[in-house]
């Protein structure tokens, strides 16, 4: 096995039982299975070195895997120089220990509350539509997740530590990430507007790859979940951009989920499923592409536009819950629509959709359109870290 066959191998969760990273080690897989055995991993993500496998030494680290030439025999050994990261979230059933009863743990988690720092996210109101949850037992759930979150007041000094734990994703671009200050965040919801072929959809393309970059590369080092509601997503194109990063594809691709939605509550419901799945594994990115098609189509009418902003104002404040629960960037796409009061003397007026209320939620805002050729540009709309109506061009390269 040369270090070129596991230059980049992902590894999630338990590690070393039925995951992508088998297809990169190919038959050495059942090696290294039988070598960590069945309880050495105890459920914890750790780090691992791993010695022998014909002459290559590799590092396991939270997802990733790197080759060095070494010798020696097979064997596992738990790295001890290497801190374990800190825990991004508190899972639901810590509430346990604080006297809440399991099935009452159960009922949350069946209705998509996975962790307390989720579970404060919900309204009191919310939490007692949970079919058996009254309102003396959300009172007490409520009190007991106060003991093991902190949801009240902190320090400047603990906001800016808390600001440390911020990944900023690679585009790909070396222009577009100057732009956006290292590149898509997590703990914020990026929203990229534009016409069609604008280079909207290439960027999720692109950012579904370099996510699973480690971080030291510019990476996010975690998995991708990828909502598509207008059918755009091509795995196909995933193939050339993850050998442009010098990666396995077919890892890659496993370790993208991939959802195609039909309506908006569709939509809303696939975002509510995605809890169990990212208390489980380590996701760094969420694409929504796009956010206002769906709605746009289902709401049709001037009637129905205060019902539709509602629903949308819905779908958006479960995003940025999502992305402030797991420390995940969420990149959302959007449409343009014509803006009749973009005056005479600009060229084409437009506006991104959804309104007030999706520019509201929105954390960084982008607006794309076309160049000459394959060259697109990219205009920071709106940003709370970034200057205005800063213009670049930039290649999307594959």
């Amino acid at each position: 096995m040369s270090p070129a066959t596991v230059s980049l191998v992902v590894v999630w969760g338990l590690g070393l039982r039925s995951r992508s990273w088998r297809k990169g080690l190919g038959s050495r897989s059942r090696d290294l299975q039988q070598c960590a055995g069945d309880g050495k991993l105890d459920g914890e993500r750790r780090r691992w070195e791993l010695h022998g496998c014909g002459g290559d030494k590799m590092w396991m680290w939270v997802g990733m895997a790197r080759s060095e030439e070494s010798s020696g025999q097979l064997q596992l050994v738990e790295r001890e120089d290497i801190e374990d990261d800190e825990d991004l979230f508190e899972a639901i059933d810590k509430l346990i220990a604080q006297g809440i009863n399991a099935g009452d743990v159960k009922k949350l988690q069946d209705a998509g509350i996975y962790t307390c720092n989720g579970l404060m996210m919900h309204t009191k109101k919310n939490l007692t539509g949970i079919k058996g949850l009254s309102e003396a037992k959300v009172d007490k759930i409520c009190e007991a997740a106060e003991k093991i979150v902190n949801f009240g007041y902190i320090t400047g000094s603990d906001a800016l530590l808390k600001r440390k734990s911020v990944i900023r994703i690679t585009t790909g671009s070396q222009a577009l990430d100057e732009l956006l200050g290292g590149g898509i965040e997590t703990l914020a919801i990026t929203e990229a507007f534009g016409e069609f072929r604008s280079g909207k959809t290439q960027l999720a393309h692109t950012l579904c790859v370099s996510t699973q970059l480690p971080t030291n590369m510019r990476g996010g080092n975690g998995k991708v979940a990828y909502i598509d509601t207008e059918g755009t997503f091509r795995p196909d194109r995933i193939v050339p951009i993850a050998e442009r990063f010098g990666m396995d594809p077919g890892a890659v691709l496993d370790n993208i989920i991939y959802a195609r939605a039909y309506t908006y509550e569709h939509q809303y419901n696939l975002l509510l499923g995605l809890a169990a799945k990212m208390s489980e594994e380590p996701f760094r990115l969420l694409i929504v592409d796009s956010v206002i098609a769906l709605f746009r189509v289902d709401f049709s009418g001037r009637g129905e536009l205060a019902e539709r902003q509602q629903r949308l104002a819905q779908m958006l404040s479960r995003l940025i819950k999502i992305a402030e629960e797991f420390n995940v960037a969420v990149y959302m796409t959007n449409q343009v629509i014509a803006d009749p009061g973009g005056g005479v003397f600009v060229t084409d007026p437009k506006k991104p959709a959804g309104g007030h209320v999706l520019a509201h939620a929105a954390t960084v805002r982008l607006m794309f359109r076309k160049g000459k050729g394959e060259q697109r540009i990219c205009k920071v709309f709106d940003a709370p870290n970034l200057p205005e109506a800063e213009a670049i061009s930039f290649f999307l390269l594959l």
